[in-house]
Parts: structure tokens; sequence; C-alpha cells
């Protein structure tokens, strides 16, 4: 591939992918500055947000796509388990959680 034709597949990623979704993520800190974090609106918005990303979630691990499907359903259900355990045992840190259970992942995927 020369440089322009890596330079037009940077532009387009940049236009189609990261520019759309990070501009309302930008709209939405806008929108957000001032609002009181105990109100019954943001408390609805953040219950909203933790069901929609539940719900992606468990779409993941009970119908997944791609190589994901050829890893049983058990592997899948016990590496969430060993996320929350570490998400726990780190006092409540996302990174360790998510870290821990693509260790397990992985781990399960190579061995069974």
């Amino acid at each position: 591939m020369t440089a322009s034709g890596q330079f037009s597949s940077i532009l387009v990623l940049i236009l189609a992918g990261f520019l759309p979704s990070d501009l309302w993520r930008l709209l939405g800190v806008v929108a957000a500055r001032g609002l009181d974090e105990t109100s019954d609106f943001v408390i609805w918005v953040r219950a909203v947000a933790v069901a929609i990303l539940g719900g992606v979630i468990a779409n993941l691990v009970l119908a997944p796509p791609g190589a994901l499907a050829h890893l049983q359903l058990p592997l899948r259900l016990g590496a969430i388990a060993v996320g929350f355990l570490g998400f726990i045992l780190a006092r409540r840190s996302v990174f360790a959680g998510v870290l821990a259970g693509e260790l397990a992942l992985v781990a399960g995927g190579y061995w069974f």
C-alpha cells in the first residue's frame, strides 16, 4: 500500500469511526455541566446506560459473534466470574476486573 493509500485509510477511519462517536460524547459532556448528580434525571440516565451496557454484555456472552462463538458458554460465564472477582479484590478497579476476565477467557480458550 502506498503512503497516500495509508493516509486515505486513516482519514476514512477518523471521519467515519472516531469523529461521529466522539462528537456525541463531547456534546454530552458540555450538556451535563452544571447538572446535579443526585437529580432524578441524572440517576435515570445512569440507570439506562447501565442497563444498555448489561444488555450488550449479555448479548456478547449468550449469542457471541466471531471467534468468541467457538468458546463454550461455561468458559464465557467463568471469565465473567473471574473478572468480577478481580474487580472486587482490586478494590473496585475496572481495569483489574477487565484484565482478570480477559486473561481467564484467553487462558480457557487456549487450554480447552
